[in-house]
């Protein structure tokens, strides 16, 4: 089967079509026919060694997919070949054939096409514990978004809403603050790019504060890190919680005085840890999502598709900061 694989660490431009054996569905596993494969940030990092862990090489990049079930292996009885998923694979995605344990993988609704199915699960996933098991999100709370316009950013949106927050979005541009607009927030902040000057962040933490209101923020979903991070604790409320997520911007170096100052917390968000330690809590999570998604209340917005072979570009764009909404490649017709 085709695969777009990673041979040696470096950026997209490293990855090459090339050739992997079939794969066969072991016990409890299904063999998913892929279909589409949506790019998220760590798929960045991973190509480059830069992420929580190094996959042997060759590996193919890619952590959400949806597709066609082609064959079951022992035990599995609640799919079978036709059937239409989507599941969170945390790398391998961008091949033609794949082999997931049957306890990750979902049905795809009738309504919604395979590029929307690739595209729910790891943002989704990751916002609804960040914000419902790490933030303990509440209606009438005020939430910031750092960086609201990539995929954990419009799901972190669009779920504050859905749950009963005012939302406060901040982007890097015109473009995509209107992308956040549609997407429901209340409010929108366009910051400037960093590095920042001690000036331009002590400026950047007022606009956070006048954003916030009195009681500054209750939560603070910071998916971009670097100079933009604090800032934005400086704009916490008292026993607020600051949701780390991800750190495209580089990792910053929070003053800990803030946190005593606000008797806040900084909480850290690994869904995957919490899926694989938490395998029935996460699942009850995925339902609720399933939910909202009926009712319209949350709805991936795939902006952009790429063929198979160019793959690679889709990950550029995500590595360039550019990407609004979800990015996918569609692996298959």
């Amino acid at each position: 089967m085709r695969a777009l694989l990673s041979r040696a660490p470096g950026g997209p431009e490293t990855l090459e079509i090339g050739e992997l054996p079939d794969p066969v569905p072991a016990a409890g596993e299904v063999l998913v026919a892929v279909k589409a494969c949506a790019i998220n940030y760590p798929d960045v990092l991973v190509i480059e060694d830069r992420y929580q862990f190094k996959p042997p090489r060759p590996f193919a990049p890619g952590g959400e997919v949806s597709g066609v079930v082609e064959a079951v292996g022992e035990g599995v009885t609640a799919f079978r070949p036709g059937d239409r998923v989507m599941g969170n694979t945390g790398m391998g995605g961008l091949v033609e054939k794949l082999v997931m344990k049957a306890d990750n993988i979902y049905p795809i609704p009738d309504e919604r096409s395979f590029e929307e199915g690739a595209s729910m699960l790891l943002t989704y996933g990751t916002t609804i514990h960040a914000l419902v098991d790490r933030g303990h999100i509440a209606e009438g709370d005020t939430m910031l978004v750092l960086g609201a316009a990539g995929g954990v950013g419009l799901a972190a949106v669009e779920l504050g809403k859905a749950f009963g927050a005012r939302v406060v979005g901040a982007v890097s541009s015109e473009e995509k603050a209107q992308a956040v607009r549609d997407a429901g927030a209340d409010d929108v902040i366009v910051y400037g790019r960093a590095p920042f000057s001690k000036d331009e962040s002590k400026a950047l933490a007022e606009t956070f504060k006048e954003k916030g209101g009195k009681a500054g923020y209750q939560l603070i979903y910071d998916a971009v890190g670097g100079d933009y991070a604090e800032p934005a604790l400086r704009a916490i409320g008292w026993e607020g919680r600051y949701l780390v997520i991800g750190f495209p911007a580089g990792i910053p170096k929070l003053p800990l005085n803030l946190t005593l100052l606000k008797s806040c917390d900084v909480c850290g968000v690994f869904w995957g840890a919490y899926a694989a330690r938490e395998p029935e809590k996460n699942r009850t999570n995925i339902r609720q999502l399933f939910d909202l998604w009926k009712a319209g209340k949350i709805a991936p917005r795939v902006t952009e598709v790429f063929a198979f072979e160019n793959g690679g570009d889709a990950i550029a764009k995500m590595a360039n900061r550019g990407a609004i909404g979800k990015l996918v490649v569609r692996v298959a017709d």
